[in-house]
């Protein structure tokens, strides 16, 4: 399959640069799978679209500031991101530029009270970071941390960035981008879909900066995921097992709530693997066993997440959404609209 049928144009001017002033005021485009059919709404009417009874999954991924500068003890800056951690202090890291940070190498962050010591360098570039300093990681990460906010975002991050790129219901600190399907939700919305009958659970994906990167394969077959952490836990596993079996519809929130609960999935749809890392790639021909509709924003082109949108939703029918989200002006990307798909 090329990945060129998950290209599209995009004008500049649609994708968010900033938040709206408020979360629910998104607009929602709603997909009707078996009608091939869409509709325009807002997200402030999702409680009248999601059917009583129903289970809503979501991720409370929690993003760290996650992206640092620094200076070589020569004085060059250096930018240093987070991926993944490995121990207490101790980080897969992205830098830039790298050329000099060899084994050994020491970034300094201002005032200077915080260092980290590359210890390794990963065949991917990456580098092994232990940091060093009062307080640890967790004190570089509350004073000198920035937003990891995507790089189609054209400024820098602001202090409204800390709130309004996180989720309402984010608890589980380690995710470097948001779940940002989860970005539109207030406590006003959550509140009437309980109110509804809809029962809401929560799972936990860390998100990795791959999200961000498109396929360079000219096959999506020759594509390799990275891997993102997920947890499921064993009462949430039973809350699922239970509403599959009674017939009641799963919405997963967002592409990352998709991906936990597939992998977890055997062939029969029982989530037998409840934690680990996976790198589980979707696109189309895959069988879902286990979620029924999608609420998810829009995504880059030429990217896994728009081609696990297009795997659930029909390829066809979601290129033309999307083309009609443009001509109607929605906003993309993290800080833009949503889709739901039923």
């Amino acid at each position: 399959m090329k990945v060129s049928l998950f290209e599209y144009h995009l004008p500049p001017d649609l994708i968010a640069q900033e938040p709206l002033p408020q979360r629910d005021a998104s607009r929602l485009l709603v997909v009707e799978r078996r009608k091939a059919s869409l509709y325009h709404t807002t997200f402030r009417e999702l409680p009248q679209l999601v059917e009583k009874g129903a289970l809503m999954v979501v991720n409370n991924a929690k993003v760290i500031p996650a992206r640092f500068l620094g200076r070589r003890a020569t004085g060059g800056r250096v930018e240093v991101f987070l991926v993944r951690e490995r121990d207490k202090d101790l980080w897969v890291c992205l830098v830039k530029p790298g050329r000099h940070l060899r084994d050994g190498a020491k970034v300094f962050f201002p005032p200077g009270d915080w260092w980290g010591e590359i210890v390794e360098i990963l065949p991917s570039s990456e580098r092994v970071i232990r940091f060093w300093g009062p307080g640890g990681i967790d004190a570089l990460l509350e004073h000198q941390g920035q937003v990891p906010l995507p790089p189609y975002i054209k400024r820098s991050p602001s202090p409204l960035d800390r709130e309004r790129y996180q989720t309402i219901y984010a608890t589980r600190r380690g995710a470097v981008a948001a779940p940002t399907a989860g970005l539109h939700f207030t406590p006003c919305v959550l509140d009437a879909l309980k109110d509804k009958g809809v029962e809401i659970v929560p799972l936990t994906l860390h998100v990795g900066p791959g999200t961000f990167r498109p396929v360079r394969a000219e096959k999506v077959e020759n594509h390799c995921m990275e891997e993102e952490y997920y947890e499921i836990s064993p009462q949430v596993a039973n809350k699922i097992q239970e509403a599959k079996e009674e017939g009641r519809r799963l919405l997963a929130v967002g592409t990352t709530v998709t991906r936990a609960l597939e992998s977890a999935a055997n062939e029969e749809g029982d989530l037998v693997r409840l934690k680990g890392w996976t790198g589980l790639f979707i696109y189309p021909g895959f069988r879902f066993k286990v979620v029924d509709a999608l609420l998810t924003n829009f995504h880059l082109p030429r990217s896994t997440l728009l081609m696990l949108v297009c795997a659930f939703g029909g390829r066809e029918l979601i290129m033309d959404t999307y083309q009609e989200a443009i001509k109607e002006g929605y906003r993309f990307y993290s800080y833009g609209d949503a889709m739901l798909i039923l």
